[in-house]
């Protein structure tokens, strides 16, 4: 991800983050440098928006950066990310632009570019364009006279989308009742067309915008109201999409909701039982529910499992050609169909496994189970540097290796205490049979008390094959001056992980007898009194602090005890 553009495009609030000028000047960029691959120097792009308020400021000024750089501006007007992919990609164009923020509220809005082949902007493109936002780049030449750039209403191309939609349904919806949020966004008036011509009896909310009221207690990511809608007037099935809808997430006809892990279960499974899944795989995100896996298992599906972010899952499917992947927020991605996330394909395509198998959503839906789990959004300066952490990954494989080691007849839960130098993870159970203190403790050798759970988090790559994850823990914290520690009790096994922390408030004495212990080795008191320049007692004691703190060990070997680092 670059300064301005991540994952999703350029994003942030409205003429704060995101201004008319980044917007002229993006304009100007894409008009020019694919106005370079044209004889006459025009490019063709087309431009999509949701319905905030703010999206009409930018479309007028994306349009006037790319005509004055030459470039024709094709206007689908308000449309879906989808759409604006896939006219992009079958219709001849340079690129596309799509003005939505997704799922963000009314005042945050952002420019999300798509290549000739539908796909997310390359990298090396973002890049330029940074440069030149940050005036790397120099002056863009204005185009003049009969060379400057046109804008053309292009309503049709959002139809022919439209009609693209239609043709994939190979069932008739007559007589299905749906409801459909259309989240006051993108959706608003395509998805209640595009039922309607297929015969639904469709019930609609939501599809009013404003320009303030996008997303606002609505649509996928409030998806309450469509639960109320589908139980109060005994509905099939519901569908509920977000502000640009790239996502949707289903509610069945007991009024529950479906989510995108559901989604990749019942269509994958479905591909797999007419031999349509390329690979035998689903590809998936971090984000996923464990159950999710242990479905898939049960029924012989693998999976790959890719950072968060639709960008990385499309990566993963078109490097390995995998047919179907997505995430549990409901942005899926059917290959064969789309280059992208597709709400409206999503709400299709459970339409038709629903009439291809003749069951309800529920029915479909029923081997899923969903296991308890808290999403949590936490900022961090640097993402992969926090992925990266010691701490939290030993934190990962000590729950993991808790959840697939401990005894589920002891009336007891994982206990993890969290304190400001150290995290304490206690699980219940007692040593396998047969298995002696110091061979669990090395990390050699272990029994895998529920085999599925330890299966799918090694595939997961969560825990080690073999062992007790302590070698890989202790392994993240070989550099660290603090060490893990652990408790082996009559009913429960403990493991204490402390917070690696680059000042340890260590006084001067003791940071002179570290340093000399990390230079020397192994010493003997007298050996590192003489070297530190200290007496007696200011050496005991400051070797007795490290002692507590973990930091040194000592080995006593009668009159020769020696110190040594941890």
């Amino acid at each position: 991800m670059g300064k301005y553009f991540g994952t999703d495009g350029f994003r942030g609030e409205a003429n704060v983050t995101l201004t008319v000028d980044h917007a002229f000047k993006v304009g100007r960029f894409l008009g020019w440098y694919y106005g370079k691959n044209h004889e006459n120097g025009k490019a063709k792009i087309v431009i999509g928006k949701d319905t905030r308020r703010s999206s009409y400021m930018f479309e007028y000024s994306l349009v006037a950066g790319l005509t004055a750089s030459g470039a024709d501006a094709y206007l689908l007007h308000v449309t879906t990310t989808p759409s604006v992919s896939y006219v992009a990609r079958t219709e001849d164009f340079d690129c596309g632009i799509m003005i939505s923020a997704s799922h963000n509220p009314f005042y945050d809005n952002g420019i999300k570019l798509i290549n000739a082949a539908g796909e997310k902007m390359k990298e090396d493109v973002i890049a330029e364009i940074e440069k030149y936002l940050d005036g790397e780049l120099g002056e863009i030449p204005y185009a003049t006279r009969e060379n400057i750039g046109c804008t053309v209403d292009y309503t049709a191309g959002r139809n022919r989308y439209m009609g693209y939609l239609m043709s994939l349904a190979i069932y008739s919806f007559k007589g299905i009742r749906v409801g459909l949020d259309a989240s006051n966004g993108s959706a608003w008036t395509l998805a209640k067309a595009v039922f309607d011509a297929l015969g639904a009896k469709t019930y609609v909310i939501n599809a009013a915008p404003d320009g303030t009221n996008i997303n606002a207690n609505c649509g996928s990511t409030h998806i309450e109201g469509l639960q109320d809608l589908v139980r109060r007037e005994h509905l099939d099935v519901g569908f509920a999409f977000d502000g640009d809808a790239d996502r949707c997430l289903c509610v069945d006809e007991k009024g529950e909701v479906i989510t995108g892990d559901h989604i990749l279960y019942i269509y994958g499974c479905y591909m797999k039982d007419r031999d349509k899944l390329v690979g035998n795989k689903v590809v998936t995100t971090v984000m996923s529910n464990f159950g999710l896996y242990k479905a898939f298992d049960a029924v012989g599906i693998e999976y790959e499992k890719t950072k968060v972010g639709d960008k990385y899952v499309y990566e993963c499917m078109s490097e390995n050609g995998y047919r179907i992947g997505g995430e549990q927020s409901g942005h899926i991605i059917f290959s064969k169909y789309a280059t992208t996330g597709d709400g409206i394909i999503t709400a299709l395509k459970m339409m038709e496994v629903m009439l291809a198998k003749k069951k309800t959503l529920s029915e479909l839906a029923a081997p899923l189970v969903i296991y308890p789990q808290v999403l949590k959004n936490i900022r961090v300066t640097d993402k992969t540097q926090a992925q990266d952490d010691a701490d939290v990954k030993a934190a990962v494989e000590a729950v993991a290796n808790a959840l697939v080691h401990r005894m589920w007849d002891i009336p007891a839960s994982i206990k993890i205490s969290m304190y400001s130098d150290k995290i304490e993870i206690s699980s219940p159970g007692v040593l396998p049979a047969g298995i002696s203190e110091d061979e669990y403790l090395n990390g050699q050798i272990s029994l895998l008390r529920n085999p599925i759970i330890g299966n799918v988090f090694f595939r997961l790559k969560y825990i080690e094959k073999f062992g007790t994850g302590i070698m890989r823990i202790n392994y993240a914290y070989k550099d660290a001056l603090i060490k893990p520690d652990y408790h082996i009790f009559s009913n429960s096994i403990q493991i204490i992980l402390p917070v690696i922390k680059s000042d340890y408030k260590l006084n001067e004495t003791e940071k002179k007898l570290l340093n000399i212990l990390k230079i020397n080795g192994s010493m003997t008191r007298n050996e590192i009194e003489k070297a530190a320049e200290i007496d007696k007692s200011k050496a005991i004691r400051g070797l007795n602090r490290l002692i507590e703190k973990k930091m040194i060990q000592k080995r006593d070997l009668g009159r020769g005890t020696k110190y040594e680092i941890v």
